[in-house]
């Protein structure tokens, strides 16, 4: 059997065949573009690589150009933790030397003595994928957003503290279009001071605002014409103009969020997992788009639900030596999808009565706050691995029977 090797660089890359007994049959430095793909495609069809027994192929990275044309057919692609390939290469070398040609002849051994250990890329469909770019992008923007908002919550702090507190009971905060168009008309405390009973209703008109325009533009108008500290003109002026700086990124931000907000919500109902994962409580489009995005819809890909735990960082991991053991979390996860899992299992505590009672049992028992989130996230991980697997749809009386009964 042939094993194939590829150490990728973002503009050549180097390759490397190796067969049973470890010996290197070819190599070739390639370059990142469509003749490189071609050259790489024919040395693989050289040695042997067809339609039915394609040569398995080790990377590391699972992205990109490359990844693509590798994934065609019924090829394996093995993206390898550049971490755990530096580990293998010391296996054949003590002075640490390091080329690119060496790591992908590492890289070719690494299949050809430990490819049983290692998981090759899912067999996801073109709209699973698809669905998984989108709601990783709008996730991305989700949290540029929040940070764009931090950084001008902080800035207003400084010389504005009298939007702070008239945005206080808005939801979302400074991330709404009122409050956006109030900081564009009104950029320091001073102006914020001079603007009229109508332009403040006129404002709010131009952010969108349809209800309560007149008590809520009275309102604002005396927390702004209320008596606050204030910095010296120039330097209020200085910071006026960053915080308008500022906006602009933040608008730009909202704008992508929604924008990619919109695009998965109307991809994410196409799929054909979709409705088994929006009957689970406390799912949206949104969060539902982003947990397929993370475990795929290729089935096959985690043998049982034990290791969908494992790679979700929802189940505890043991540490023993000698006498000493100890019961940790794990570090070493899928971070999206554990983000997403906590998520979920903090909306599920009102949509569903069996989560709550669940969680309420693990608090009594003991666990903190997080501890019972990432158990419930756990339990909900093994249901939800049931039902795609049987794409059936959540029963709330089957997942929590003891809850349920003792809820009654």
């Amino acid at each position: 059997m042939i094993y194939c090797g590829i150490d990728w660089a973002e503009r050549t890359h180097d390759v490397a065949l190796v067969d049973d007994t470890g010996e290197l049959l070819a190599k070739r430095h390639i370059t990142d573009d469509a003749a490189g793909y071609t050259l790489l495609l024919d040395l693989l069809a050289e040695y042997g690589d067809t339609e039915e027994t394609p040569i398995p192929v080790a990377i590391e990275t699972s992205r990109g150009l490359l990844v693509a044309v590798l994934r065609t057919g019924k090829r394996q692609v093995f993206a390898i933790n550049p971490m755990a390939a530096a580990r293998y290469r010391d296996r054949h070398s003590v002075s640490r030397k390091k080329s690119d040609p060496g790591d992908a002849l590492v890289l070719a051994n690494v299949l050809r003595t430990d490819m049983h250990v290692h998981r090759p890329l899912p067999n996801d469909s073109d709209l699973g994928r698809a669905i998984a770019v989108l709601a990783r992008a709008q996730q991305d923007a989700t949290w540029n957003r929040q940070q764009i908002s931090n950084q001008l919550r902080s800035l207003l702090r400084e010389y504005y503290p009298a939007a702070l507190d008239a945005f206080a009971t808005w939801t979302n905060g400074l991330c709404r279009p009122e409050a956006r168009e109030l900081l564009k008309a009104a950029p320091t405390p001073a102006r914020a001071g001079r603007l009229t009973r109508s332009q403040f209703q006129a404002t709010l008109k131009r952010a969108g605002r349809k209800r309560g325009i007149e008590a809520e533009a009275d309102r604002l108008r005396e927390v702004f014409r209320a008596d606050w500290a204030h910095q010296p003109p120039l330097i209020e002026d200085a910071l006026g103009k960053q915080m308008l700086a500022l906006l602009i990124q933040l608008d730009a931000a909202c704008t992508a969020a929604d924008d990619l907000a919109g695009a998965v919500e109307e991809a994410f109902p196409q799929h054909p997992d979709a409705e088994v994962l929006l009957s689970f409580p406390g799912l949206g489009i949104q969060l539902g788009a982003r947990i397929l995005a993370e475990i795929g819809d290729d089935h096959t890909r985690f043998t049982d639900a034990r290791g969908l735990k494992a790679y979700a960082g929802s189940s505890p991991i043991t540490r023993a030596s000698g006498k000493k053991s100890s019961i940790t979390r794990r570090w070493v996860k899928n971070d999206r999808l554990n983000h997403a899992g906590y998520l979920w299992a903090f909306s599920a505590l009102r949509a569903s009565v069996g989560a709550n009672a669940h969680y309420r049992r693990r608090r009594a028992a003991g666990d903190w706050h997080a501890a019972a989130q990432r158990n419930l996230f756990n339990r909900m991980l093994g249901q939800l691995y049931h039902c795609l697997q049987q794409h059936k749809l959540f029963d709330e009386e089957t997942a929590y029977p003891v809850e349920m009964a003792a809820a009654a």
